[in-house]
């Protein structure tokens, strides 16, 4: 097997190539045949080849043309004004070595009135104190503190001790600053041999990624020392992560991203996950259970649920006895959580195999058939659906989903149960074990498309978002809950303009209008056999559809195309795998 893997790998290694050196022309020519672009792409996905993150070397090329794009972007803000600038180091217990690199590289602060706190532990405070002394500085005035009440009653910049700030960091900052922030973080890189490499383009405040893997870790901005005092801010290497956690629960202070790369990290790092997953669950106590998972060092939030709701899994078929009949089975054997009914839709089925096993379910006792003897409009078979759903929740569950985690509907329940949370998305796999969903990324091809997409299962992805529970813009239907209120608050799917496609998309955007979050939640597993059933879009009737389908996403979510807040600007929208955009 593993002979014909790499064959495959390499015969199509030499396809791509001969695709890649032909005429623009002989391309775009062999583009307008829905065939062999369908049957390129499957072949392509299958060789294994591209899941596709780019090399060390190339990515520090990448990075290498972004770092002169964002120089240009500083120094257009870069102004003769002067700013007051408040610079808080802390210095976590034992680490007074790495003090003096920070201090240093605040003299290249530009154009600032600049004023430095360094808040270190008692015992500490004498190594501190000859530090400093070792390092006069004349461009700025320094003061040792130990604790929260010796901060200044104004705004400052916080970060650790061993970290840099780029010299325009006061100016970006007073330049994207709003009046109603409270905190802003900002993209960070690491320093290694003295180059700038690693950078780690974070999305805008998403608090569940936050909780899962602590993302935010230093290098912030915050308004006034009132909200440290309030979340009980502590000097550890932990300490900013777990403000930051907290917030993600409270969800009551706002917070600014600024997607430019103002802190400069060392390689090495005294954060431990271990020690934040401790905190963190003393913090979740009653609320959630933490689990630490080692292999991709981040935690896993298992909310808690006060009494289990009913969940309605809306699964629409036409035949499809055998793919029907795994996915309930696996649903009604392998799921833990038991407070369920499954709606089977039946569309103008007409196998008489498929038939009598419908006939058969329905005689289960959670199991209730519906028929929709109707023209397939996926859109109008769940809204449907949902007005004959019993459940508090439900779930839009492709006819093609099989389980993996016996806890996946677990997990997704608490969280959706949470009233600021909208649509929950669930981790999907092909039947070869690579990512088909890991939450959408809007943007993708001028559109939408999946975030990770073939990549392995086991692979952490970037930033640890593909092993991590995050906030996404949108996820899938292929296995979606939502509250039956919010379904109803919004109107449901779109049974006009997305009968077929993207229907999941606007939907997701109009539940977060609501004011929730929506969240890909990395601990469901599921397989997900997709285009089993309803083939590939591979007929020029398919390609209009999905084209004018397209295009109504194009017109109707332009702003979230144009910037997904779950994204990143400095990353691709040309491939679904994170790396750094190319700048031609």
């Amino acid at each position: 097997m593993k002979a014909i893997r790499l064959t495959k790998k390499f015969s199509m290694l030499i396809v791509k190539s001969v695709v890649g050196l032909s005429p623009k022309s002989l391309r775009s020519w062999l583009k307008q045949s829905p065939y062999l672009t369908s049957l390129y792409s499957r072949n392509l996905q299958k060789s294994g080849l591209f899941y596709g993150f780019p090399s060390r070397k190339k990515l520090d090329q990448l990075y290498k043309k972004n770092r002169i794009e964002q120089s240009a972007a500083l120094d257009n803000i870069r102004s003769d004004k002067s700013h007051d600038f408040t610079v808080v180091v802390i210095v976590p217990e034992g680490k007074t070595s790495k003090l003096s690199e920070t201090l240093s590289s605040l003299t290249k602060i530009e154009n600032t009135q600049l004023a430095v706190y360094i808040m270190c532990h008692k015992k500490d405070l004498a190594k501190c104190e000859t530090v400093v002394a070792q390092n006069p500085q004349k461009s700025y005035a320094s003061k040792l503190i130990v604790d929260l009440g010796q901060l200044p009653n104004t705004c400052f910049f916080m970060i650790y001790a061993g970290v840099k700030l780029h010299p325009l960091c006061a100016h970006a900052i007073a330049h994207y600053q709003r009046p109603q922030d409270e905190l802003i973080y900002v993209d960070t890189d690491k320093l290694e041999k003295g180059l700038r490499v690693s950078p780690s383009f974070y999305p805008d405040w998403n608090p569940e990624l936050q909780l899962s893997s602590a993302y935010v870790r230093t290098g912030c901005w915050v308004s006034d020392v009132k909200v440290l005092q309030q979340h009980g801010f502590v000097n550890s290497p932990q300490g900013i992560a777990l403000l930051f956690a907290n917030l993600a629960v409270e969800q009551s202070h706002k917070i600014s991203h600024i997607p430019l790369v103002l802190v400069h990290q060392t390689m090495s790092s005294a954060f431990s996950m271990s020690k934040y997953s401790e905190h963190l669950q003393v913090y979740l106590s009653g609320k959630a259970e933490v689990v630490l998972d080692k292999t991709h060092d981040i935690v896993a939030v298992n909310w808690s649920i006060a009494a289990a709701p009913l969940v309605s899994l809306i699964i629409p078929t036409k035949n499809g006895k055998q793919i029907v009949k795994a996915c309930i089975e696996s649903i009604l054997n392998k799921t833990s959580y038991k407070s369920i009914e499954i709606l089977l839709i039946d569309n103008n089925s007409d196998e008489s195999d498929s038939l009598e096993y419908f006939a058969q379910l329905n005689k289960h006792p959670q199991i209730t058939l519906l028929k929709y003897p109707y023209p397939f409009n996926y859109s109008a078979i769940n809204n449907f659906a949902v007005t004959q759903a019993k459940g508090e929740i439900v779930a839009l569950i492709n006819n093609d989903i099989e389980v993996i985690t016996p806890e996946w509907l677990a997990y997704m329940v608490g969280h959706v149960m949470r009233k600021d949370i909208g649509c929950v998305g669930a981790k999907l796999l092909y039947a070869d074990g690579r990512v088909q969903h890991a939450g959408v990324v809007m943007g993708y091809g001028g559109g939408a498309g999946h975030a990770h997409k073939y990549f392995p299962r086991y692979h952490s992805g970037y930033l640890n978002r593909l092993a991590a529970t995050g906030n996404f813009s949108a996820v899938t239907a292929a296995c979606l809950l939502v509250k039956k209120n919010d379904f109803l608050a919004v109107g449901g799917l779109n049974e006009k303009e997305l009968s077929i496609a993207f229907n999941d998309v606007d939907f997701c955007l109009r539940v977060m209008a609501l004011g929730r979050r929506n969240v890909y939640c990395a601990e469901a597993e599921l397989y997900h056999h997709e285009s089993v059933s309803r083939g590939h879009d591979d007929t020029k009737e398919k390609q209009q559809r999905f084209q004018s389908e397209v295009n109504y996403l194009k017109t109707n979510w332009a702003s979230f195309i144009a910037n997904d807040p779950a994204y990143n600007p400095n990353l691709t929208l040309r491939r679904e795998n994170f790396a750094i955009r190319e700048i031609l």
